[in-house]
């Protein structure tokens, strides 16, 4: 079985990993980042690289199509050759799955179109934008199409993905091996829950810092070629 990573410039690292670490250490799983041009990507924080090793159009068929999302995913639903690859690899893939926008990124291509979906809290009214329609849960299971709220959520839609492949044991046995057993010190439990100040601040963050963290060169865009976000 076949787990193609998608990412590009902007990308959040989290919503990536969270699930390459659960996913990746299936049996027999064969993993691959790929991204609209191989090479050094590099992450939202411009302070991280990922390697793409493979260009999207060098793709030609995958079990799971696995789209995270990241600021750098906003230009990339106007970008119709980056979305075009998406519906042609999700034509035939077993399981096509999202994290935080990248389930807008998924939306936008098409292919939620009537189903019912999740996103990152803030990015919502995407979905309902592109004729799927939002529930405000961690993990949502439509047909073939796994998406996760955001960031942090890629973890437990990737457990989720490993029992529906594997079983309950599997899935166990790697969330034993991540030890993901999550306690963090705030008592909220979703987005709703946290305090109002913390929300205003997010959104503020995604609507303007998340354009100008594109707009910085990587710190180690001297040390090595980085790879920019457009598809040609």
């Amino acid at each position: 079985m076949r787990l193609t990573m998608v990412i590009f410039d902007g990308v959040t690292t989290l919503d990536a990993i969270g699930g390459y670490e659960v996913l990746s250490r299936i049996p027999g799983m064969e993993t691959e980042f790929v991204a609209p041009r191989k090479g050094i990507i590099a992450a939202d924080t411009r302070a991280l690289g990922l390697v793409a090793v493979r260009s999207l159009a060098e793709v030609e068929s995958t079990d799971i199509l696995y789209v995270p999302g990241g600021p750098g995913g906003v230009p990339l639903e106007s970008d119709e050759e980056f979305l075009g690859h998406l519906r042609r690899l999700d034509a035939t893939s077993t399981w096509t799955v999202s994290a935080c926008n990248g389930g807008a990124t998924l939306a936008v291509a098409g292919l939620l179109k009537g189903r019912k979906a999740t996103t990152n809290w803030f990015y919502q009214h995407r979905l309902a934008e592109y004729g799927a329609t939002f529930v405000p849960e961690r993990y949502h299971r439509d047909g073939k199409y796994v998406t996760a709220a955001g960031v942090s959520a890629s973890i437990d839609m990737a457990l989720y993905l490993t029992e529906l492949i594997g079983g309950e044991l599997l899935a166990k046995t790697i969330q034993l091996g991540v030890e993901y057993y999550p306690a963090p010190p705030y008592p909220e439990k979703t987005p709703d829950q946290a305090p109002p100040e913390a929300q205003e601040l997010v959104r503020l963050f995604e609507s303007t810092q998340g354009p100008a963290l594109l707009a910085m060169a990587p710190a180690f865009q001297g040390s090595f070629e980085v790879v920019g976000s457009s598809s040609r």
